[in-house]
């Protein structure tokens, strides 16, 4: 099939391309307006489309002159704290260019539509059990807000055609490939592992963490962390899924348990050898105290296989990238 990937240069896009060109015989098509990707991060042979998916004609033409099969869109802002201070910037660039997006796909008969979006669409959980899809969505920041409603568009423009849709819902994602050819190369980059790397690597004098007083085991806000490789794969297993007559879906991706900040911070320490100093500061606006994914139904619906279900392996594959991104080793 020809399959077109929104977002392709950016930290997941790139290793969903490398994970697609290594395990099946699709043909990538990419698009990347490169204000936070790079082009180096995804194979130099791959037709490359940069603009922004508000920019309707390129990206209209670009779909039907390629006559692609499948669309994964990946494109989008996704940093909590600037979308409480930018609300109209998330609603443009992540609702408005995904409805325009899903249009596009539906007028060309594009078959299949997997949207990448988020578990910040979710109501904070009052009792901390792993979130399933089916419980309540009332996001509590202008991000999660945008990705939701940027999935009912989704649903209902696809409900009386032929486009076929999964919506995927990420928890933390972090890591790096593993034979680091590519991970986290946005300098801007706001995770949390991204900062302790920061830190360990002198580019920061401490690590701030907001709110040391929510009802968690250390008062830490805890999260479901994903190694990118897994996500990655987990998009691959997905279209499989799809192409096997598999029906429109929203699934999380997760590996359904938490851990909380200082966790992530005695993990980062243990793989460095090296001390984290942290300065606690207030919670920051936009932010709940735990969530953590129920993956049943991705593992019981696709052939999804988790290869990197440990917190020390994905901090250590993070450290490693950062160490080689900035010629320490």
């Amino acid at each position: 099939m020809n399959v077109l990937v929104t977002g392709a240069c950016g930290y997941i896009g790139s290793h969903f391309v490398k994970n697609l060109l290594e395990n099946t015989q699709h043909n990538v098509f990419a698009i990347d307006n490169l204000s936070t990707g790079f082009r180096h991060c995804i194979d130099s042979r791959i037709p490359l489309l940069v603009a922004d998916i508000n920019n309707q004609e390129l990206v209209y033409n670009f779909i039907k002159k390629n006559n692609i099969d499948a669309i994964f869109h990946f494109a989008g802002k996704i940093i909590v704290s600037e979308s409480m201070k930018e609300p109209v910037l998330y609603y443009a660039t992540n609702t408005f260019n995904t409805m325009h997006l899903i249009k596009m796909a539906v007028d060309l008969n594009v078959k299949y539509f997997v949207f990448s979006s988020t578990a910040a669409v979710y109501e904070e959980p009052k009792d901390f059990h792993p979130i399933k899809e089916s419980d309540c969505t009332n996001p509590i920041s202008p991000y999660g807000a945008s990705k939701l409603m940027s999935e009912r568009i989704i649903k209902d423009v696809c409900r009386n055609s032929s486009t076929k849709y999964a919506i995927l819902r990420y928890f933390n994602v972090a890591g790096a490939s593993e034979d680091l050819s590519i991970g986290q190369e946005n300098p801007l980059g706001t995770h949390l592992i991204k900062m302790c790397c920061n830190v360990l690597l002198g580019k920061q004098k401490y690590l701030s963490v907001y709110g040391n007083d929510y009802d968690t085991s250390d008062g830490t806000g805890v999260r479901d962390y994903i190694h990118v490789c897994d996500l990655a794969s987990a998009h691959v297993n997905v279209l499989e899924y799809l192409l096997s007559g598999g029906e429109s879906d929203v699934f999380n991706v997760g590996y359904g348990k938490g851990f909380s900040v200082l966790e992530v911070i005695r993990a980062m320490e243990k793989v460095s050898g090296l001390p984290i100093p942290i300065k606690y500061c207030s919670r920051r606006q936009g932010d709940c105290a735990q969530i953590i994914s129920s993956n049943s139904k991705i593992l019981e619906k696709t052939n999804w296989k988790i290869n990197y279900d440990d917190i020390d392996t994905i901090v250590r594959h993070a450290y490693e990238w950062e160490l080689k991104l900035n010629g320490k080793n």
